[in-house]
């Protein structure tokens, strides 16, 4: 459990400069950061805002509650005792899980802080704890590990800074906060940097119709990441070279390359795709380039296993990103009795994957990374259809950057268009489709090419056919002229 937290100096003054300048009574945010359970110690390296909702309304202001039986020339130091806070817990939890996608490997959100009064604070215990109970749920998925989380609360009545620690569990109450020791100092400029360029390919099977298991595209993929992420685990690594075999700081500067080593196994997979009912191969594939941060006392070893955990987050984003994508296209008003019309309609994410006629590719979201706080980066994904711009614009909402620090010039596009989830019909497997603008439609990030019944493509892949009848005529009219000349002579 974390004893002690140290927060940026230059960021979290900042910070309080800038709500004293504002003198707003109320602000709720995320806490930016790592929490290290092998130094028993946190680190809070910046502190997001919350904006303000769709309706305009702030996600925190503060309730003042009147008591009629009160004697009028005490009201006033009654009401300001008697205030509390009044959260959008919801809205601050689906801030923090889209900033926890923005997020390299070991910086987290951490915890939860707020700007009030002392009295508003203490009034607000319950709601406080509903707050971060809302945070840790909604990025639960991609940081499994987290069992801790930080309660800041900056007082401008007297002013101060306090700091509180509360484990995860199924209920969060007001004896679940155990104050910590909180002071500010230098964290960014000691953070070490280490990166890793992971290519992966899996080749999962799609069941025939009229199996018990109908899985959709998404179903299938969460499965997978879940198996994944365990043969991450065991996978060995070396930095700059050398084998990681110890818990020992680094003390070398400069940016470390990981490279993952995985032992030979047994592949369970390629038993699954021999199975009579399997009629189409999942292809999920790409390459992923992962970013780590540590702590200068941290071991090498914590390195590894932020990369490790970053790869599979960053897959898991890529698929929320799809998801969300799919549940804003989807209108539920579009139902109809045709099963198939109903089914065209259906986002890619959400089909049941168990037809061999249709092979779809799904190109994935690209990972850019984006400067952010003393040389460190956050990141972004950028769908095929997007530019740098909506980049710019989301770190400007969800992270609060300001708009003359985000120049797109200086934004990394390390990954390319390799990244592709493919689903092949067994018949595209033994004998790939040529590639052909006109066999093929696009929706979105969706490239959908179909097929009849008897394996052959319909007709938008029938301009492919018409070189191989010109072969075939100029052959048979080359063995009748042949013939003719024979005779002649």
């Amino acid at each position: 459990m974390v004893k002690a937290v140290v927060g940026e100096e230059t960021r979290l003054t900042s910070a309080e400069d800038r709500l004293s300048r504002s003198a707003i009574p109320a602000e709720v945010g995320l806490v930016i950061g790592k929490l290290s359970s092998g130094l028993d110690r946190g680190f809070v390296f910046d502190l997001i805002p919350t904006p303000s909702n769709d309706a305009g309304e702030p996600a925190c202001s503060v309730l003042e509650t009147r008591d009629d039986k009160k004697k009028p020339s005490k009201s006033k130091s009654q009401s300001s005792e008697s205030s509390s806070l009044s959260i959008d817990c919801d809205w601050v939890a689906e801030h923090a899980r889209q900033v926890s996608r923005m997020l390299l490997g070991g910086v987290k959100v951490v915890g939860v802080y707020v700007w009030a009064s002392d009295s508003a604070f203490k009034n607000s215990t319950m709601i406080l704890c509903q707050a971060i109970k809302g945070v840790s749920d909604a990025i639960r998925h991609l940081d499994p590990s987290l069992d801790e989380a930080l309660l800041i609360h900056i007082c401008y009545s007297p002013r101060r800074w306090n700091c509180r620690t509360c484990l995860l569990n199924s209920s969060i109450t007001s004896s679940s906060l155990r104050p910590c020791d909180f002071k500010l100092g230098r964290v960014l400029s000691s953070l070490q940097r280490f990166k890793c360029n992971y290519s992966f390919n899996f080749r999962l099977p799609i069941y025939s119709k009229g199996e018990s298991t109908r899985q959709t595209f998404t179903e299938i993929l969460r499965q997978e990441l879940e198996v994944h992420a365990k043969e991450l685990k065991s996978a060995n690594a070396m930095i700059d070279g050398d084998l990681v075999h110890n818990d020992e700081p680094c003390n070398t500067e400069g940016e470390h390359e990981i490279e993952l080593l995985f032992p030979f196994m047994k592949d369970s997979r390629a038993e699954a795709l021999t199975a009579k009912n399997v009629t189409g191969i999942l292809q999920f594939g790409g390459s992923i380039y992962s970013y780590a941060y540590l702590n200068a006392k941290e071991p090498v070893s914590q390195a590894v296993t932020d990369v490790k955990a970053d790869i599979t987050r960053s897959l898991q984003s890529r698929l929320d990103i799809i998801c969300d994508e799919a549940e804003q296209e989807l209108d539920p008003t579009d139902v109809g009795d045709d099963e198939e019309v109903e089914m065209s309609k259906v986002p890619v994410s959400k089909s049941i994957l168990n037809s061999s006629t249709e092979s779809c590719h799904l190109r994935l979201p690209r990972r850019v990374l984006v400067p952010w706080l003393a040389g460190t980066y956050i990141c972004d994904y950028l769908q095929p259809f997007e530019s740098l711009e909506v980049v710019k614009e989301r770190c400007m909402e969800l992270m609060s950057m300001e708009h003359s620090s985000l120049d797109p010039s200086s934004m990394s596009e390390v990954e390319t268009e390799t990244s592709l989830l493919v689903a092949e019909s067994m018949w595209d497997v033994i004998t790939p489709p040529a590639s052909s603008a006109s066999s093929c439609r696009l929706e979105g990030n969706v490239e959908c090419t179909s097929r009849d019944d008897s394996g052959q493509r319909t007709a938008g892949n029938a301009s492919s056919n018409v070189p191989i009848l010109v072969a075939i005529f100029v052959l048979l009219l080359s063995v009748v002229l042949g013939l003719l000349l024979y005779q002649r002579d």
